[in-house]
């Protein structure tokens, strides 16, 4: 899909990609975004988050106005977009995490989506975890079914809610979404990202369990984005995974972090360990939009610095050594072509499975060839929501 704004910054068009998707479950206005993308700087992450507060906090009043006269689905619409705007302003800051401006408009964005989810019957929950919580969110349904959410790299478990929950929902099933470590909920906490991620959903099935109308014989996991290495991790030694979703599939993140480097891993782990790595590092942020953001936010998420951050997807976050071939669930691959984050990696995972497995490919002819089919959430919801359907049927 050619960019219809941002032509020159692949990650501001994505973002604004992505804000057009969540149109699909009410997460946006088709004119908020586009006249918000059009008062924004290109390239410049402070216009970026200005701009979009802007637009938050304009959407946000309005909501209020209507809560205040008593016109609750008005106030619940506004409030699930000024949340999706909210988690859109600060989404560019997070190379300095002690802004203060990240810690303003994420809470906005929790506030308002709770002040939504009130009026829809959407419990946010605290998930027992290593001595502190990890927060979520359950959607009770229909059906005997129940699917575990979570985001990647930088999605929050209130974006969630475009990415599946609201759709599952639709048809039936319960469903739980949760913030893992590393991620924008669990990292605010301290808790930064690990590889290990059964030791994650372990706690979450633990928590789910004791739900008494959940049925712990008919549980899903959904992993988006870099979601789709950790919950094919966690599905590989957890049992209690009895279906898997990899929205869209990653089979190992080194591959990413070995592109800057020709390709060649061994050049990029000597790179990495030469005492100038971090200078090394800056200097890829200054050449490339998408590196620039990646370095930033990983190395907050991961807790180290930019060096370490590589080093660590390099070497722990992958599906080699057997993992992959481990899982016994049947397992659904999603895959985009014109991913420019993961191209190919939803195949390899794919071929390296050994149960029960589907790949869907999505095509540009659908406008569902963005990452995660950003653009196109209502058809790519269809294909996930069918399948499970099937599987638990």
């Amino acid at each position: 899909m050619r960019p219809l704004v941002f032509t020159e910054d692949t990650t501001f068009w994505y973002e604004t990609l992505r804000m057009f998707g969540h149109i699909a479950y009410g997460g946006a206005d088709f004119g908020e975004v586009v006249t918000t993308s059009q008062r924004i700087t290109e390239s410049d992450y402070d216009s970026w988050h200005d701009e979009w507060l802007a637009t938050a906090d304009r959407v946000a009043a309005e909501a209020e106005r209507s809560l205040a006269a008593g016109h609750r689905i008005s106030a619940a619409d506004g409030f699930l977009r000024a949340s999706n705007y909210y988690r859109a302003a600060e989404f560019f800051l997070h190379g300095d995490p002690s802004d203060p401006r990240l810690a303003v408009a994420y809470a906005r964005q929790v506030a308002a989506f709770r002040e939504f989810a009130a009026v829809h019957d959407i419990e946010p929950v605290e998930i027992p975890y290593e001595g502190t919580t990890l927060p979520g969110y359950f959607y009770r349904g229909s059906g005997g079914a129940t699917v575990v959410m979570h985001n990647g790299f930088d999605g929050s478990v209130e974006e969630m809610h475009f990415f599946g929950a609201a759709a599952l929902r639709e048809r039936g099933f319960n469903v739980l979404t949760f913030d893992g470590p590393g991620q924008p909920g669990a990292i605010r906490k301290g808790l930064v990202f690990r590889p290990d991620w059964e030791n994650v959903v372990g706690p979450v099935l633990d928590w789910l369990e004791a739900r008494p109308y959940v049925d712990g014989e008919r549980v899903a996991l959904l992993g988006a984005s870099m979601g789709g290495l950790l919950a094919p991790r966690a599905a590989a030694f957890e049992p209690r995974v009895r279906a898997l979703v990899a929205f869209d599939g990653v089979y190992d993140m080194g591959v990413v972090i070995a592109e800057r480097f020709g390709g060649d891993r061994e050049a990029a782990r000597r790179a990495l360990d030469d005492p100038e790595a971090d200078t090394f590092m800056r200097g890829l942020m200054e050449r490339d939009a998408v590196t620039r953001w990646a370095i930033g936010h990983g190395t907050w998420v991961t807790g180290t610095s930019p060096s370490g951050y590589a080093r660590a997807m390099l070497d722990d976050y992958h599906l080699g050594d057997g993992v992959a071939e481990r899982i016994t669930c049947p397992t659904l691959v999603c895959s985009a072509p014109d991913d420019f984050a993961f191209r190919g990696q939803p195949e390899t995972l794919y071929a390296h499975l050994s149960c029960d497995k589907t790949l869907i490919e999505f095509h540009g002819s659908e406008g569902a060839d963005a990452h995660c089919q950003s653009g196109a959430q209502r058809l790519a919801m269809a294909r996930i929501g069918d399948w499970l359907e099937r599987t638990f049927r």
